[in-house]
């Protein structure tokens, strides 16, 4: 019998706000929000947002099923030719599909154990840099590029109380822009917002 106090872990995670983002003068592409609230000791965060775009969906499927072969991993919503990213029905089809496989993966204790899942979640490194970052490659860990997005996009008030406690440590941020942790575009700034558990996007 578990005490009374013990906290059932949770992870919720909501893919929602989908925009589209311009790539050049020819090219456009959708990008969501994904908002991570969680009490499990697996994340290094409890509260995170980050945008990410269906090809990014795609690279985490492939990297998570290469290092995780006996599992089987589920689908992300098709890709069609028919898809028109100003038709809110295909949007929306899409948005709840990469939410779906998102719910499913963070189910998972061995997939939970990749730190590639993290740094999709809790970051905006680029594939390259996830993967750079997870294989030794950079002067950063897994742990600190997350520490150091949450702190360059600070949304949330639980997380602006413990930066108010380590205030000390103000030159952190910069060092940390010119590591390669920096915004690496203008949809960084996505206006994520905290929300209950129990939000529908």
């Amino acid at each position: 019998m578990t005490p009374k106090h013990e906290k059932q872990e949770f992870v919720t995670v909501l893919v929602r706000d989908p925009r589209i983002q311009k790539e050049d003068s020819w090219h456009s592409y959708i990008d969501y929000e994904i908002f991570i609230h969680t009490n499990s000791i697996c994340f290094t965060r409890k509260t995170s947002c980050v945008r990410r775009r269906y090809r990014e969906f795609v690279w985490l499927r492939q990297r998570l099923q290469s290092n995780a072969v006996l599992i089987q991993l589920p689908e992300l919503p098709s890709k069609t030719p028919f898809f028109n990213m100003n038709n809110p029905n295909h949007v929306d089809h899409r948005r709840q599909g990469l939410q779906e496989f998102l719910g499913k993966i963070l189910q998972d204790a061995l997939l939970l154990s990749d730190s590639r899942l993290h740094l999709f979640l809790q970051t905006q490194l680029s594939p390259e840099d996830m993967e750079a970052c997870v294989s030794g490659q950079t002067k950063y860990s897994v742990a600190d590029a997350i520490h150091s997005f949450a702190s360059l996009n600070r949304r949330f008030p639980i997380e602006d109380e413990e930066r108010k406690k380590g205030k000390n440590d103000a030159d952190s941020d910069s060092e940390s822009s010119s590591s390669g942790l920096g915004p690496s575009d203008d949809s960084i700034s996505c206006g994520c917002k905290a929300s209950p558990a129990s939000e529908e996007p």
